[in-house]
């Protein structure tokens, strides 16, 4: 879930939220004039919260490299040790390992252990983005997750919207989204699907939010607390999925090396096992 970082009711509204992470914003939502200000007010939102042990995930995103505002960002929050750092307008994965260092430098500063705090990044903001989306594996081992923006791409290619008139995407952007999907995975951290900026449409929330999982994203961010729970619904597998997964591991280990197994009159091979045992580790 975002939250301006510069609204202190906002944040504390969000840890009710039901969100699994937070993500303290000091970039878009953020006037450039009061984001001294907005970086004072994570920080110290992060040294009431960090602590607790019934909490989300709490992320920061800072600000992009060219804004020449990341230094400043990351000198302020880090001490507060956060979970980890959104990375915003990502062209390559030579981005993030520029991200890496600074962050290695900064928890040596602070006594925090190396490699504590963690990176998501977004990764289709420019037109520029989408030619270095093949270089991320191996980029940092802070990569946890990888998300994909259309706002500032429509921005970028100076499109007059990035929805047709039934509320899906256009062509670019559904190019767009499935890079950044396949970029994900070819990277072995969790694909996040993007917002849906439109949070008082639940039944469009639901269907992309539905599409999202059936295309292979573990989990999608959200502008507004009421879509939270939507979300965390539809991601959440069902009790009758997670049986059914374990049921099919269990016969795969049963039956050996075997490269197909038979269970309740169907056929099952190597790929059904994979998706069985991604969806008990999405679950922990």
């Amino acid at each position: 879930l975002f939250v301006p970082g510069d609204a202190p009711r906002k944040l504390e509204k969000g840890l009710a939220s039901g969100a699994d992470a937070l993500l303290l914003d000091l970039e878009d939502s953020v006037a450039i004039d009061n984001k001294p200000k907005a970086r004072e007010i994570v920080s110290e939102y992060l040294n009431a919260n960090i602590g607790k042990k019934e909490r989300p995930r709490l992320f920061v995103r800072v600000n992009a490299l060219d804004t020449g505002m990341t230094d400043a960002d990351l000198d302020i929050v880090i001490a507060a040790r956060p979970d980890g750092i959104l990375f915003p307008k990502s062209r390559h994965g030579g981005d993030v390992t520029h991200l890496d260092a600074k962050l290695t430098a900064r928890e040596a500063l602070h006594d925090i252990n190396e490699g504590s705090t963690r990176i998501l990044v977004l990764v289709t903001e420019s037109a520029q983005a989408l030619f270095g989306l093949h270089n991320y594996r191996g980029s940092s081992k802070r990569l946890d997750g990888m998300t994909w923006g259309a706002e500032d791409l429509a921005a970028d290619l100076g499109a007059e919207t990035n929805r047709n008139e039934r509320g899906d995407y256009t062509d670019p952007f559904r190019l767009a989204r499935a890079q950044c999907l396949f970029a994900a995975i070819a990277a072995e951290v969790a694909p996040i699907d993007t917002i849906y900026p439109n949070f008082r449409d639940a039944e469009g929330l639901k269907r992309e939010t539905r599409e999202g999982r059936r295309d292979g994203f573990t989990g999608k961010m959200a502008i507004h607390p009421d879509q939270v729970p939507v979300i965390n619904e539809i991601y959440t597998p069902s009790t009758e999925e997670i049986a059914k997964a374990q049921r099919l591991i269990a016969a795969f280990e049963t039956a050996g090396n075997a490269g197909v197994i038979s269970l309740d009159g169907q056929m099952y091979d190597q790929p059904h096992l994979k998706r069985a045992l991604r969806l008990l580790a999405h679950i922990g």
